[in-house]
């Protein structure tokens, strides 16, 4: 997914101990070489997914517990939607079942800029007091943010009683909790009803339109949702268009051949069309060429599908039923 962000600090790293006035905020960065890719923590995305998971579609968010220098959620995938999807580690009595973990069924990258920036600093000051005026400073970019993601469709509602680490995610009340709310014990693992997975899996999709969130939207309003979106089911792990997007002459690129090239290279594990989701007004280079895309597919055995981003996000998660298992 691609995120325009056109004059934002949305992730920033707190004060600059070392620079010359104290009131300093600095975004995040890497560098390779000597240019600068600001970028949004994967935390930072994973938090404003989940607070537009609870905000917009009614997702019962685990309640959160802080014993001195530790804090956890209840640990209860059952009852409580995020504790299935972003997952958890809780360390209870040996008696109670030891230290239950539970790997996330969401996995995402951080947002990171196609182009590399050079931050502008922005000076500012508090002056509605007496005396003299405090001056403060902050840094924003203008770029196009990429991250990837996937969705464990296999494991999202399915529920181990392993020793393996992030797989011992079952407790003795938690089978008694998991029972009494219809989940069928299959060997090892406790399986959720259908339409809770399925539920579950279809809103994480669903809330990518709406996601909101990120630092200084009071100075800096930004919208985070998503405006180049792709979706495919795939057998397996790999993350297919990852490298779709380049920069070139400080621009963000979408190279048309590599995604033509993702699609011939890996037809073999792809279990659904590709779904391309573009917002009106973001790239508009791109339509025509993506209208092209969708002509020289019609006849494939695995079709490119182009629209806005609600229209494809909407048509994707109707095939999130038949790829679980």
């Amino acid at each position: 997914m691609l995120i325009d962000a056109p004059h934002s600090a949305l992730n920033n790293a707190g004060n600059d101990s070392s620079e010359r006035t104290e009131n300093v905020v600095r975004v995040k960065a890497i560098r390779k070489g000597r240019k600068v890719y600001p970028y949004v923590s994967g935390q930072a995305l994973r938090y404003w997914w989940r607070s537009t998971l609870e905000e917009k579609f009614n997702w019962k968010i685990s309640p959160i517990e802080r014993e001195k220098k530790i804090a956890f959620t209840s640990a209860n995938p059952v009852e409580y939607d995020d504790d299935d999807v972003f997952g958890y580690m809780r360390a209870l009595k040996k008696a109670d079942g030891g230290t239950v973990t539970r790997l996330s069924v969401l996995k995402n990258s951080p947002l990171v800029s196609v182009a590399g920036q050079v931050p502008t600093e922005d000076f500012g000051v508090m002056a509605r007091h007496e005396g003299d005026p405090v001056p403060y400073e902050h840094e924003f970019y203008s770029t196009v943010l990429k991250g990837i993601f996937s969705l464990d469709l296999d494991n999202i509602g399915v529920f181990y009683k392993s020793e393996k680490t992030g797989y011992k995610n079952m407790y003795s009340e938690l089978e008694a909790i998991a029972e009494k709310n219809g989940a069928e014990k299959i060997e090892s693992k406790w399986v959720m009803p259908a339409e809770v997975r399925i539920g579950r899996a279809k809103d994480v999709l669903k809330a990518l339109p709406y996601l909101t969130g990120g630092a200084k939207q009071t100075s800096h309003l930004t919208d985070v949702s998503p405006k180049l979106l792709i979706l495919a089911g795939i057998d397996g792990g790999n993350h297919l268009f990852m490298n779709l997007v380049r920069e070139e002459n400080g621009e963000a690129l979408v190279d048309m051949e590599a995604l033509e090239d993702v699609i011939s290279d890996y037809s073999d594990i792809l279990l659904t069309d590709i779904y391309i989701g573009r917002r009106k007004g973001f790239m508009e280079e791109l339509d025509p060429a993506l209208k092209a895309l969708t002509e020289k597919y019609a006849g494939n055995s695995r079709k490119v599908i182009y629209g806005s981003i609600n229209e494809i996000v909407d048509s994707f998660v109707q095939t999130i039923p038949g790829l679980m298992r």
